[in-house]
C-alpha cells in the first residue's frame, strides 16, 4: 500500500531458440524438390523459392518482436528516486533520474533519458474522482470483483478490497488490469509497480478480518498473471512492500526483478529486501528518522528517498524531498 492516500536486461526468452532457427533455416534455404513428371518453368520455380523466402523473412521479423517485447530492464542502482505518484513535476531540483508516476495521470521520464516506474494499483480500487473517469476507481471495476461488504481500506478511505479469491475472478480482475499496463506501456514508462500486493491483510486487527475471502497464495497467484502479462510488454516488475513473501516465491514463482519499499526502517525490513533484491532496491521514508536509518543502513548501495505521506508537489505546504 503506498503511503499516500541494472541497468542489466532479464534474462527473458533466449534470443535465438534452437527449434524456430532451424525452420526459419529450412524456409529459407530449403523451397522443396519438384516432381519427376513437374514441368514447371525455372520463372515459376524462382516464384517459389523467392516466396518461400518472403514467408520465412516475415515469420523472423514477428519472432523478433515477441522476442523484444519478452525483453525489459531494471531501475539503474542506487541512482537519485523521487517518489511523484501524487502527480508529475520537473526533476531539475530534485536531480532525479528514477521516478515513479500514475499510469493514468503521469508522463515517463524515458523520453528524457530517465528510468520511469508506472504507479497501478492493482490489488484495491481507487477512490471515485469527480472530474476524470478512471477505469481503477471503485465505481468502474467490475462489481462482482469489488468487496463493498469490507467497507473501503482502514487507511485509505475510498479504496476497496478486489476479490482475487478463485482462479476465474484472478483471471477477470487481471483482464481488467491488462488495460492499465497497456497504457504504462504504450506511454512509454520502463517498469511497473503494483500497489496493495499485501491486501489480504489489510483487515487484521479488525472485526472483518475473518471475512476477506482470500489469502497469501491467492494473491501470489494473481501477482503472477500481472506480472506475465507485464513482461509481455517489456516492463521490469516492482515488488511491492509485502516481507510475507519468501525468495521463492517473489523471485522465482512470481518473477519480480526490483523491489519498491515504503518504511522498512520504521518495520526493520530493509534487510529482507536487500537480501532478495540487493541493490535492486529502492527505499521510500515518510520521516526524518527512519529516513536517516535507511540511509546509514543501506544508503551507500540503494535508493533512498524522503518524502512526505501525501506524495504532493512542489509548492505544498507538505512537500518534502531528499535523498541520499
Amino acid at each position: 500500500m503506498h503511503e499516500l492516500g541494472p541497468d542489466l536486461v532479464s534474462e527473458g526468452p533466449p534470443l535465438l531458440p534452437p527449434t524456430p532457427s532451424l525452420v526459419l533455416f529450412d524456409m529459407f534455404d530449403s523451397p522443396g524438390p519438384l516432381a519427376d513428371d513437374d514441368r514447371r518453368s525455372l520463372a515459376e520455380t524462382g516464384h517459389r523459392a523467392g516466396a518461400s523466402r518472403r514467408a520465412g523473412l516475415s515469420l523472423l521479423v514477428g519472432f523478433a518482436a515477441l522476442v523484444l517485447a519478452g525483453c525489459w530492464s531494471t531501475p539503474p542502482s542506487n541512482a537519485v528516486f523521487d517518489y511523484q505518484i501524487g502527480g508529475d513535476y520537473t526533476t531539475a531540483n530534485t536531480g532525479a533520474t528514477v521516478v515513479s508516476r500514475d499510469w493514468f495521470a503521469g508522463t515517463p521520464l524515458s523520453t528524457q533519458g530517465g528510468y520511469s516506474i508506472c504507479y497501478v494499483n492493482a490489488f484495491q480500487t481507487q477512490d471515485n474522482f469527480d472530474f476524470v473517469d478512471r477505469p481503477d476507481e471503485r465505481d468502474n471495476w467490475p462489481a462482482n470483483l469489488v468487496l463493498s461488504n469490507l467497507g473501503d481500506d482502514p487507511n485509505w478511505g475510498g479504496e476497496y478490497l478486489i476479490d482475487i479469491s478463485t482462479a476465474a475472478k484472478r483471471s477477470q480482475a487481471a483482464a481488467w488490469v491488462e488495460q492499465m499496463v497497456q497504457g504504462c506501456a504504450d506511454a512509454g514508462f520502463n517498469g511497473v509497480e503494483f500497489d496493495n500486493l499485501d491486501s489480504w491483510t489489510r483487515f487484521d486487527g479488525t472485526p472483518v478480518a475473518n471475512q476477506v475471502p482470500f489469502g497469501q497464495a491467492e494473491a501470489v497467484a494473481y501477482a503472477t498473471l500481472i506480472t506475465e502479462h507485464a513482461h509481455g510488454l517489456g516492463l521490469a516488475v516492482a515488488q511491492k512492500n509485502t516481507t510475507q513473501l519468501t525468495l521463492n516465491q517473489s523471485r522465482n514463482i512470481i518473477g519480480f526483478d526490483f523491489a519498491i519499499a515504503e518504511s522498512c526502517a520504521v518495520y526493520n525490513e530493509c534487510d529482507y529486501f536487500t537480501n532478495t533484491f540487493g541493490d535492486q532496491v529502492i527505499a521510500i521514508e515518510y520521516s526524518d528518522a527512519s529516513f536517516a536509518t535507511a540511509c546509514a543502513e543501506i544508503g551507500d548501495t540503494v535508493s533512498v528517498v524522503r518524502r512526505d505521506r501525501n506524495v504532493t508537489q512542489p509548492g505544498s505546504s507538505t512537500y518534502v524531498f531528499d535523498a541520499c
